[in-house]
């Protein structure tokens, strides 16, 4: 894109589109990792202070806090505020980034979706077992619900330290178990740990979250009518006696993601131009609204919230919740307790074996025609990092039990998830130990990936740099007076010279006119330059002199490429190159590219940075991937 001054990109080691244009699944992986760390500083905290000074403890989360209006009051206290009220952001953002990749990530293609999700119920009804089994018909098997959930926050942060680096399909596929463990906590936390149920509160709930579902199916913009409609559902849903946290997934899951579109793009460049000529509040208003228009929903609530979960709500809610008074007595105790060995059991055994077991049905019972996207290294690895159980299980084992046994639960699931970590650190360190082909088909599977590029490279059509029968393909849509397109230049240029034989570099057109006047002209001069077996030459010309794009200045540049003058005169007069131009415009509208440059390798859309490094990372997946099949 090239709303940036140049200048903001001469940053080390990245770009400005590095930073500004992450994918969201990129930037949510990253704040994830940042976060862990937060978060087990407030784990560690909340033990600290609970065995430094207890009745401090207690009474602080134990202090209530309400809001009084006329006659109505809702009172809770602060423990409870976190719990129901500030976690509800949590699952608001992992129902958007669930929603995301549904819409427009890897889970668009349908058929990928299924597997985890049946995955998941297996992650969830073998630790059930193992727990009953270790407290069937004892007061304590009534906190079943303990061991059914994956916590997003801890198990993507710990996937993005200790998991193989190679992009994000493993992440995708452990998001989808969470959320669906999410799901189906939440609603075992409705329907068996809620001692109370009004119905009418709940209907009342029920026609709120359908009036905002109508409001999205209607694309009503303004975040003021949903914000009202989720107050309004969350009070409701309080009321029920069901957990109001379900408010904030079901709102995350129902808020649409979609790629920038060309036509909203443009619309907010003409906001834009607008106000710099008449810089009126008016105008700054319509042009901030037309700049939000062009971004979905779903990106600009995570950007709002998921930092603010991260790195506050989910560690304040550590905070309020892992406190444990120790001491040898009780450990000793608690160890031999079956409550802490059945949630320790349940998540460090059977959720792995939950989900490695049931993946593994489903692919045989299918034939294939439903296996994981991953490899089955990734598949364990995952199950394995699955058994960090903490948010929802301390939820749940709040509501389940008191006293010691919720001392003993609470101990149970911060155990599990420090096992859980170092079996899922076993695991990729064990895979990683495996020779180069197998240890690719182990993380990567076998599952074709999916086409982003509608029009394939085509060598009778397409510019080419680089052999012909290199293995891996990278597609640059690109503008000549793109500032961004300039700086990404010497990266491919080092990117072709540190691969040499095994990258092909091919260039389409995507001329940005209105924010770039002489865009389509010089790319239209390159195609003149093109005729004479020149392209290559004046590509790299016009790169190296983006603000000196007038008709004077190419055909300077054509004179000093030895060019037959008149010939490229006459090609830039009668616009010959236009319908070259015109067609990579159209094949970038259909591969749903809106901004330049942008990059495909083997057909994949490549996100994120793009420097030697980063581009050097995703060709040597490619590789792997093309090595994979051979």
């Amino acid at each position: 894109m090239t709303t940036q001054p140049v200048s903001l990109a001469k940053r080390v080691g990245q770009t400005t589109w590095s930073r500004l244009a992450d994918t969201p699944l990129r930037a949510f992986l990253r704040t994830e990792t940042g976060s862990a760390a937060v978060l087990l500083a407030a784990t560690v905290a909340a033990l600290v202070w609970v065995n430094v000074h207890e009745a401090s403890y207690v009474g602080a989360w134990g202090t209530e806090v309400g809001a009084h209006i006329g006659g109505a009051a809702l009172t809770l206290d602060l423990r409870e505020w976190v719990n129901s009220g500030l976690m509800t952001f949590f699952f608001l953002t992992v129902g958007l980034e669930a929603r995301r990749e549904f819409d427009i990530g890897e889970l668009r293609q349908r058929s990928r979706l299924m597997l985890p999700m049946i995955a998941s119920l297996g992650g969830m009804l073998l630790p059930i077992g193992i727990y009953l089994a270790f407290n069937g018909g004892s007061g304590a098997a009534h906190g079943w619900g303990a061991v059914m959930s994956t916590d997003t926050a801890f198990a993507l942060g710990v996937l993005a330290l200790v998991g193989p680096r190679f992009p994000d399909r493993i992440r995708v596929f452990l998001l989808t178990l969470s959320v669906v463990d999410d799901l189906v906590s939440l609603g075992v936390i409705g329907f068996a740990y809620t001692a109370r149920v009004s119905a009418m509160a709940l209907v009342v709930a029920g026609l709120i979250l359908g009036v905002m579902t109508m409001l999205v199916v209607l694309r009503v913009r303004g975040g003021a009518p949903y914000l009202v409609l989720g107050i309004g559902a969350w009070v409701a849903m309080l009321e029920s006696g069901v957990d109001p946290v379900v408010v904030g997934l079901a709102s995350g899951l129902l808020t649409y993601a979609y790629p920038a579109a060309r036509g909203d793009l443009e619309r907010a460049s003409d906001l834009f131009r607008l106000f710099r000529e008449q810089p009126t509040p008016e105008l700054a208003r319509t042009a901030r609204s037309g700049l939000a228009a062009a971004v979905s929903p779903n990106e600009r609530l995570q950007q709002t919230f998921h930092p603010w979960v991260s790195f506050l709500i989910v560690p304040l809610f550590a905070l309020a919740n892992a406190g444990i008074p120790i001491s040898g007595r009780f450990l000793a105790h608690a160890y031999t307790s079956p409550v802490v060995l059945g949630i320790i059991i349940g998540y460090v055994v059977g959720k792995p074996v939950g989900v490695v077991g049931l993946s593994w049905l489903v692919t045989t019972v299918t034939r294939g025609r439903l296996r994981p996207a991953v490899g089955w290294a990734a598949v364990t690895g995952g199950g394995a990092v699955a058994g960090i159980g903490f948010t929802v299980s301390l939820l749940i084992a709040n509501l389940a039990f008191s006293g010691e046994q919720l001392a003993e639960a609470k101990l149970g699931v911060l155990t599990a998830a420090l096992l859980a970590t170092l079996l899922s650190v076993g695991v990729f360190r064990i895979t990683a130990m495996l020779p180069t082909r197998a240890r690719i088909r182990a993380l990567l599977g076998t599952q074709e990936t999916l086409v982003d590029l509608v029009a394939p490279f085509d060598p009778d059509r397409d510019h080419l740099r680089g052999p012909i029968d290199a293995p891996v393909t990278l597609v640059e849509y690109g503008d000549f007076e793109c500032p961004y397109c300039g700086q990404a230049e010497p990266f491919v240029r080092e990117l072709l010279a540190k691969y040499g034989k095994s990258v092909r570099y091919v260039w389409r057109h995507l001329p940005l006119n209105d924010v770039h006047p002489h865009a389509e002209l010089a790319a239209e001069a390159s195609e003149a330059a093109a005729a004479q077996g020149k392209f290559w030459e004046m590509h790299d010309l016009l790169l190296d002199h983006q603000g000196a794009l007038t008709v004077k200045d190419l055909v300077g540049y054509a004179r000093e490429l030895d060019l037959d003058v008149e010939a490229f005169r006459g090609d830039l007069r009668d616009r010959t190159g236009s319908g070259r131009v015109a067609e990579d415009v159209e094949s970038a509208d259909l591969s749903g590219v809106t901004g330049t440059p942008t990059f495909f390798i083997n057909d994949r859309r490549h996100h994120g940075a793009y420097d030697t490094e980063t581009l050097a990372a995703a060709v040597k997946e490619a590789q792997a991937r093309v090595l994979m099949r051979a």
